[in-house]
């Protein structure tokens, strides 16, 4: 076969440029090294709750436009991301706010907690912060930092926040407002039915081929060895970009996730919420996932996933990318590289090398399915 396009990686990056593409007219073969469509917002359904197989993912977006672009593909509910904390015996609601500070500090009004906040900050100093710790201290002052941001930040990174540079973190939201609601987007919720729907509507389009548990540099082997190879004009990769050269200037640094899945028969609730952080460097992971709460589901059972920070190493599933000085710098090596790809697209995640939301993964594939169209 002759295809336009060959793209590899299925996820919505992927898979919103083949549904454009092949809407204009061109063939395109999609494959994936997974067994399955959808990259990381692949959700599979177990007893009745769609459980999100690689993290909570929470769709919300102040673009009208990608927002109108995603309802076409599922019907979205009313979740409202309102996640809690834990810090050993305490609870505290996120993002920082009058519920949280009223909890930490036994105050009621903005003023008292306007007035705990800037001592803090002042006992931190003016000067230009050398690294995370000193930079949340000038942000949200110790009380805060101590207890719902240093421990869970260094699980995240796998470093002491004093090792950290400073700009990770270049804004805490602080609100002065009993809202619980951790996302300012207008729009915001979960696809009824989780989210591999969308992308099997994406890719049920004719002119799109999918072919699944085979990565790039295996199909290119396979391809050469068939009598007929398939033949493909350009290559539309959102895979590593450093993978993609074979890490000639070197690997680029990413995190990984280690996810540890619990299905809880005789358990209706398990923590009322579908995240609940775990602040303490202590506990090791990060949050607990109860999935049915994303629906708000009644089932007599319940499916709870803890998130674990990892190392990344070759082989391992790239999370996060580490957007330091030295790693900013190495991927503009490799963009250049890129530039000269004749025939060789790059997008997503780690195509760019750029932690992106969902909304603004499928806002960057409809525009370079744009320009491709010309």
């Amino acid at each position: 076969m002759k295809y336009d396009y060959l793209i590899v990686g299925t996820g919505l990056f992927g898979a919103v440029f083949a549904h454009e593409m092949a809407g204009a007219g061109k063939k395109c073969l999609c494959i994936d090294k997974r067994g399955h469509i959808g990259g990381n917002v692949y959700t599979q359904q177990q007893e009745g709750i769609w459980v999100h197989k690689y993290g909570a993912h929470i769709f919300h977006t102040s673009d009208k436009r990608v927002w109108e672009y995603v309802n076409r593909f599922a019907e979205f509910n009313q979740y409202v991301n309102q996640p809690v904390a834990v810090y050993g015996e305490e609870l505290y609601n996120l993002p920082f706010n009058m519920n949280t500070f009223s909890r930490m500090w036994g105050i009621k009004t903005p003023a008292q907690a306007r007035a705990i906040i800037e001592k803090q900050r002042a006992q931190a100093g003016t000067g230009e912060p050398e690294n995370l710790e000193e930079q949340a201290l000038r942000l949200v002052g110790r009380d805060v930092y101590e207890k719902l941001v240093k421990g869970y930040t260094e699980k995240q990174w796998g470093r002491d926040c004093r090792e950290l540079p400073a700009f990770i973190i270049r804004r805490l939201p602080v609100r002065f407002t009993y809202d619980n609601n951790y996302f300012t987007d207008r729009y915001q919720g979960i696809p009824i039915g989780g989210y591999t729907q969308i992308v099997e509507k994406l890719l049920d389009r004719q002119g799109i081929l999918v072919k699944l548990g085979v990565g790039y540099r295996e199909f290119l082997a396979e391809n050469r060895l068939r009598e007929e190879p398939d033949t493909f004009d350009k290559v539309l990769y959102t895979g590593m970009i450093d993978e993609y050269f074979d890490y000639r200037l070197g690997e680029l640094q990413y995190r990984s996730l280690r996810f540890e899945e619990e299905f809880l028969e005789d358990c209706d609730n398990y923590q009322g919420n579908a995240v609940v952080n775990y602040t303490k460097r202590e506990v090791p992971y990060t949050r607990i996932i109860e999935h049915k709460h994303f629906e708000f589901g009644t089932q007599p059972c319940t499916v709870i996933t803890r998130e674990y920070p990892a190392a990344w190493q070759r082989g391992d599933e790239p999370y996060y990318p580490v957007n330091d000085e030295q790693n900013n710098r190495l991927y503009e090596q490799y963009a250049k590289l890129a530039e000269g790809e004749k025939g060789v697209l790059f997008g997503g995640r780690l195509g760019a090398y750029r932690y992106y939301d969902m909304d603004k993964v499928i806002a960057e594939a409809l525009s370079l399915a744009e320009k491709e169209q010309g």
